[in-house]
C-alpha cells in the first residue's frame, strides 16, 4: 500500500474520539503516517489508561476532553479544535487503517469537499455480521431515495473534508447534533461535493461497540428524513 502523502500544500489534522480504548489504541496510533501534522484525541474522561497510553504511543498527540457526552459531541468539539486545512476522522477501535489516509484525502485534492469512507464499496467484509450489514443497507437505501444519491456505506467513521468549507455550512447549527448519518445529511443538504472512497475494514479489536445496532439504525433513518425536509 502506498502511504506517501499526496502532493500538495496543505496541513492535515486527524481527530480520534475515545472512551476506555486503551487496548485498541496500539492498533491505531502507531499506524498514523508521520506526515499527518496534528493528531487530536478527544477523550470522554476515560476511566482506564487511554490517555496515558496515547501519550506513550504518540508523543506529539494533543489530548482534549469533550465538554458534553456522546460521540457526536466529541466529534463536534474535536473538529472545532483542529488547525489543519484538511480534517480526517478516525475510529479508535482499530476497525479502519490510518495508513489509508492518503487514499481517503485524494478526492479533496481533486475538487471534492468531502471524502466519505466506505467499508462496503467492494461488498460485505468478512468481519462484518449480516445484521450490521443489513442495517447499514437500510440506512443507505433511505439516504439514496431521500437525497437522490448512490452510496454503499453511510456509517463508516473514516471521513475527511476541507475544514473551512465544512465549518462554513455550520453543520451543527441546529439541535440534536449526532454522528455520521447526520453529518452526511447536512453535507448533502448544503450541496458539498462528496466522493465515496473504499477502505479496508476489520472488526473491533477489543471490547464491544457502544452504539446499539437497532436503535442506531432507526435513529439514523429518522434523522435522514428529518434533515431532508427541515427548512
Amino acid at each position: 500500500m502506498n502511504i506517501k502523502k499526496p502532493q500538495g500544500n496543505y496541513a492535515i489534522s486527524a481527530v480520534i474520539c475515545t472512551f476506555n480504548e486503551e487496548r485498541n489504541l496500539p492498533f491505531v496510533l502507531p499506524r498514523i503516517p508521520d506526515w499527518v501534522d496534528e493528531v487530536l484525541l478527544v477523550d470522554a474522561y476515560s476511566t482506564d489508561n487511554t490517555v496515558k497510553i496515547a501519550r506513550q504511543l504518540l508523543p506529539k498527540i494533543k489530548i482534549i476532553y469533550q465538554p458534553g457526552t456522546g460521540k457526536g459531541d466529541a466529534m463536534k468539539y474535536g473538529i472545532e479544535q483542529t488547525t489543519g486545512d484538511i480534517v480526517v476522522l478516525l475510529d479508535a477501535d482499530g476497525q479502519n487503517d490510518p495508513q489509508e489516509i492518503g487514499e481517503i484525502i485524494k478526492p479533496l485534492l481533486n475538487g471534492y469537499d468531502f471524502s466519505k469512507g466506505s467499508r462496503l464499496a467492494k461488498g460485505r467484509p468478512q468481519d462484518m455480521s449480516f445484521r450490521r450489514w443489513a442495517g447499514n443497507w437500510g440506512i443507505v437505501l433511505a439516504c439514496d431515495i431521500l437525497y437522490q444519491k448512490q452510496f454503499t456505506d453511510l456509517c463508516s467513521g473514516y471521513n475527511a473534508f476541507w475544514r473551512k468549507r465544512f465549518l462554513d455550512i455550520k453543520p451543527w447549527a441546529n439541535e440534536n447534533w449526532g454522528y455520521e448519518p447526520l453529518l452526511i445529511a447536512r453535507v448533502l443538504k448544503h450541496k458539498l461535493k462528496v466522493k465515496e472512497v473504499s477502505h479496508s475494514y476489520t472488526k473491533r479489536k477489543n471490547g464491544q461497540s457502544r452504539l446499539p445496532d437497532f436503535t442506531q439504525g432507526f435513529t439514523a433513518i429518522k434523522v435522514l428524513i428529518r434533515e431532508r425536509f427541515r427548512g
